[in-house]
């Protein structure tokens, strides 16, 4: 008469084989949301970036002009076009640069196709989602460059004395600066006072340096 076997009980290898995959896959979505947070940290610290420039261009042709002419519409208006002009340029700068490293990566893609399947049309389709997008970065640069360049259009806006314009000005731009420069030395974990240093110490070299040959300029009677 044969006996009735029993199954044998799962082993210890097995009873912590889905505890294992578990980590596993726990693993794998941290580090995806390390890379999403990596390159989220670059965009917005480009943005930073962009901004600043905004701020500084925008500051140093309105306190250039400022030298030599007393009128708040002169210095309003000079900045108004330094806005424009710079968020135009910015955009078509990053448009034409994207747009280059938007076909070499196509360009590569295509030399790089491989035979028909569901994986690879899966991985084509996603290698096609994390492609640049020119208008998007094009976008992005003008914006950035023009939240900068608002600062000391806003600060010298509504004060009609020339010595009082000029130095409100100075000090919102100082302290947009400082936060531009604090924030983007935190996106690229860098030393922050330094970084800020580095930051406020630039613009305010941009600003004497133009107010200062701008005033020279205007002594010749140019």
């Amino acid at each position: 008469m044969a006996t009735k076997q029993t199954p044998f009980p799962p082993t210890k290898l097995e009873t912590i084989r889905p505890t294992i995959d578990e980590e596993s896959q726990i693993q794998d979505d941290n580090k995806n949301k390390e890379l999403d947070y990596s390159k989220r940290s670059q965009w917005l610290r480009a943005a930073v970036l962009g901004a600043n420039d905004g701020l500084v261009s925008t500051a140093a042709l309105m306190m250039g002009v400022g030298a030599v002419k007393q009128d708040v519409k002169a210095m309003i208006l000079t900045g108004f076009a330094g806005l424009v002009a710079g968020a135009c340029s910015m955009a078509i700068g990053e448009f034409v640069s994207v747009y280059s490293q938007l076909d070499i990566e196509v360009a590569q893609m295509n030399r790089e196709k491989i035979k028909e399947g569901d994986k690879e049309k899966e991985e084509g389709r996603d290698d096609e989602e994390n492609l640049p997008n020119p208008l998007q970065a094009a976008f992005a640069s003008a914006l950035a460059f023009s939240i900068g360049a608002i600062v000391p259009l806003l600060a010298a806006s509504f004060i009609k004395d020339y010595k009082v314009r000029l130095a409100v000005v100075v000090v919102a731009v100082t302290a947009a600066l400082a936060m531009f420069g604090w924030l983007g030395a935190f996106l690229g974990k860098a030393s922050l006072v330094r970084s800020s240093l580095r930051v406020l110490l630039g613009g305010w070299l941009a600003m004497a340096i133009t107010f200062g040959l701008t005033k020279l300029i205007g002594s010749f009677g140019l």
